[in-house]
């Protein structure tokens, strides 16, 4: 198939790319780097040994992308641009109203008018809120993501499971994921976020690289083994396996949309996590346990039975494999990508 990846210049779309490659499928990206760099694109070609075609405008210009789907042979989407972080949401939420709908609907209406009917959605365990059985099941109905980057995702899966239900031959899968981390194995493309991360482990690797001072634990008090919090790390080479799993599943699904949990079903520990980076920098790391996070829950993990069952997929690496990944490209690569194009 000819795949259109959004966002495919980011931290999943890149991994995802090569991953489409690989698999014998060919990629058109469309990116505005608005959270990535143009860099990444040299690396991708580099290790696929292909051409990418590279579009750089906003998804949610509806002309614009409406030409995209003109100029460009599409045969289905994996849909990841979007703004992701939970706590820039809060502070600014009508623009991840704006911009996460806005792109999802130009797209849409792009691919209606060219009937293009196969979608893969880049959806997040957030959507399950705060009051979810753990493990998550994907029939747990009352989704009440606690973050507007969370709720973005909750209206965004009940537009797409309107749209399919509405229309003839689509065929939708949400992929709802947990905490992405590590890197491609070759050291050349990996996690590179712009300012302070948000996420754990990317802020563990800048601490070890000498980036940041210490590593601060948010809560060392909860009802877990070690006191800290617990999360499903899943490495991002499996994550960008489950996004072709599920798009060479769109043609075999019994129903017009599905959602599928693409985790390792285990929760991992700040400091299990934290130790096991020790071990692949191969020193200790500075610390400090502080106050708990507002909105931290103490534990949840997926059920990937579904994705297991349906697609075939699971996740096979390990925490091990996922800190010596992260550590191999961060040490290559210490300021992450560089700027230019």
């Amino acid at each position: 198939m000819r795949v259109l990846v959004s966002g495919g210049a980011g931290y999943i779309g890149s991994h995802t790319v090569l991953a489409l490659i690989e698999a014998g499928h060919s990629v058109v990206v469309v990116d505005d780097f608005s959270n990535s760099k143009p860099t990444v694109v040299a690396r991708l070609e580099s290790l696929s040994g292909q051409h990418i075609p590279v579009h750089a405008f906003d998804l949610a210009d509806i002309d614009k992308t409406t030409q995209l789907f003109s100029i460009e042979e599409i045969d289905a989407v994996i849909h990841f641009a979007g703004f992701k972080a939970v706590g820039e949401s809060v502070s600014k939420p009508l623009e991840y109203y704006q911009n996460n709908l806005g792109s999802t609907f130009s797209l849409l209406h792009a691919m209606r008018r060219h009937e293009v009917k196969k979608l893969v959605f880049s959806s997040s365990a957030t959507v399950y809120g705060d009051n979810a059985p753990v493990p998550y099941p994907e029939d747990y109905e009352h989704l009440a993501a606690a973050s507007p980057y969370g709720r973005t995702k909750v209206m965004i899966e009940h537009v797409l499971s309107d749209v399919a239900h509405a229309t003839p031959g689509q065929r939708i899968a949400l992929l709802r994921y947990f905490n992405p981390v590590g890197a491609h194995p070759s050291g050349e493309i990996g996690e590179d976020p712009q300012g302070i991360p948000n996420n754990l482990m990317p802020f563990v690797a800048q601490v070890a690289i000498g980036r940041r001072e210490k590593l601060e634990v948010f809560g060392g008090d909860y009802p877990t083994a070690d006191g800290t919090c617990e999360r499903d790390y899943i490495h991002v080479q499996d994550l960008a396996a489950g996004h072709v799993a599920a798009l060479e599943h769109l043609d075999t699904m019994s129903e017009p949309v599905r959602a599928f949990n693409l985790g390792t079903g285990t929760g991992t520990s700040v400091m299990e996590l934290f130790r096991a980076f020790e071990k692949a920098v191969g020193r200790e790391l500075p610390y400090e346990v502080v106050g708990r996070r507002p909105g931290d829950l103490p534990a949840y993990w997926a059920d990937p039975s579904r994705a297991r069952d349906e697609l075939g997929w699971t996740a096979t690496r390990t925490i091990e494999d996922m800190c010596a990944d992260t550590w191999r490209w961060q040490s290559a690569n210490p300021q992450g990508f560089p700027d230019g194009s």
